[in-house]
């Protein structure tokens, strides 16, 4: 996590203490954590995979995958995990390179370095996951700006090649929501000029360029109470699960009063869905490894042989579900930039 934190309640964009309070309460995010300007979510993550691989004994030459799961790269080519895998002293024979999704990333991620152990049979990969939205939303905008939180995370999966270790998947998309979640300038769709960076005021509170995050609020809140609690139910439905097979659920950490909406759609208990909103915000892709770290707060004894599900979704419109075993987790601090 980086070491700045912004407090909801004293800013200044949500208009006063009242206003600010009222947010926090539907919300659920008081505190976020931002970067300063010279740090990308590679600085983050660099730190992240030498604290787990110094705590799981791990050697850099044992990795033999590197995935990048982030929607805030160093630069828009090259690939930022090729970058890590040189950085982190990752042999040049390992396989690298970046997953560009947000909410959904984990799981996406997941499944992917899965896939790729089980399909080559090599042993160990390294998962990079997280944003830096603080340096993409416009802090002139109300509707974005105090949502978002910035950090990175690390995940060590090893392929153990005993069926009864695999990780259980549903993956979803739906691209005619693209523009409910989106930066529309600065690819090629879209190249940035003088005026993309000229900011347009949209309504009271809500300013922002061409380069900034535009979320409209009301088709995510639709997406999600809608289509996630659905999914959840094929996802239960294909490998024979109820409720009461989950011990715990980490959803992606949009905002409370939609995550709750889902959680009671589900008819999952308050005690299975832990959060980390409060303290951390919206963290895009890292909301559901920063949760689990957060909820365990380095007691692994008690994070072991735990059937956990992983449920991300947004912007895309996409959406991941996971199912997996924590019999040999080990879960590491969190740590400040």
């Amino acid at each position: 996590m980086p070491g700045n934190i912004a407090d909801n309640l004293n800013s200044e964009l949500l208009g006063g203490s009242a206003d600010s309070e009222k947010f926090i309460k539907n919300t659920g995010i008081r505190y976020r954590r931002f970067v300063d300007t010279d740090v990308c979510t590679s600085d983050l993550c660099e730190k992240a995979a030498l604290k787990l691989l110094e705590d799981l004994k791990w050697d850099p030459s044992e990795i033999d995958v590197v995935i990048m799961v982030t929607q805030t790269p160093d630069f828009l080519t090259p690939n930022t995990a090729i970058l890590m895998q040189d950085r982190l002293g990752i042999p040049k024979s390992a396989i690298a390179f970046d997953v560009p999704l947000g909410c959904s990333g984990y799981v996406y991620g997941l499944f992917t370095m899965a896939s790729i152990l089980a399909a080559t049979k090599l042993k160990k990969g390294l998962l990079l996951v997280g944003d830096t939205l603080s340096r993409q939303a416009s802090p002139k905008d109300k509707s974005a700006y105090p949502l978002f939180g910035d950090a990175a995370t690390a995940s060590a999966v090893e392929y153990t090649g005993i069926e009864a270790d695999d990780f259980k998947f549903l993956l979803g998309s739906d691209g005619s929501g693209y523009q409910s979640i989106i930066v529309p300038g600065g690819g090629y769709r879209e190249p940035i000029t003088c005026e993309s960076l000229s900011y347009d005021k949209i309504e009271e509170g809500i300013e922002r360029n061409r380069t900034n995050t535009v979320m409209i609020g009301t088709d995510v809140f639709s997406f999600g109470i809608s289509v996630i609690p659905a999914a959840v139910s094929e996802f239960y439905s294909r490998f024979a699960l109820t409720n009461d097979k989950v011990d715990y659920a980490y959803f992606h950490q949009a905002n409370k009063f939609m995550n709750e909406k889902i959680r009671k759609k589900i008819g999952l208990t308050e005690e299975q869905v832990p959060y980390s909103l409060y303290d951390y915000g919206n963290t895009s892709s890292a909301t559901i490894p920063l949760t689990i770290t957060y909820h365990f707060k380095g007691n692994n004894k008690a994070a072991q042989n735990k059937e956990i599900l992983l449920c991300g979704f947004g912007v895309g419109l996409s959406w991941g579900i996971c199912l997996l075993n924590t019999k040999d987790i080990f879960i590491s601090d969190i740590i400040e930039y």
